[in-house]
């Protein structure tokens, strides 16, 4: 059982809510994983994704993990150029 951290409140951008956390390692070290939702109810998505690098704070993970969460938002709903 891992102990989760999360130093930033959950933000919404459009329709997604990203919730950055971090998690302690086995190593003392902190793991960055950040949840990225939209819908709701039965049609209602969550995608959690967790990373490689590890921090040596929580909030430090929490904030790589924000970053992360909101750079994959950008990329969702950027318009692809076609050329």
């Amino acid at each position: 059982m891992s102990i989760h951290h999360c130093f930033h409140k959950p933000i919404s951008m459009g329709k997604y809510r990203i919730e950055p956390c971090s998690r302690a390692l086995p190593n003392g070290a902190y793991g960055a994983q950040v949840s990225v939702a939209s819908g709701h109810g039965s049609a209602s998505t969550d995608r959690v994704m967790r990373f490689v690098p590890e921090f040596a704070t929580p909030a430090a993970a929490s904030q790589y993990a924000l970053d992360e969460g909101v750079l994959w938002v950008e990329r969702q709903t950027t318009k692809p150029i076609l050329f």
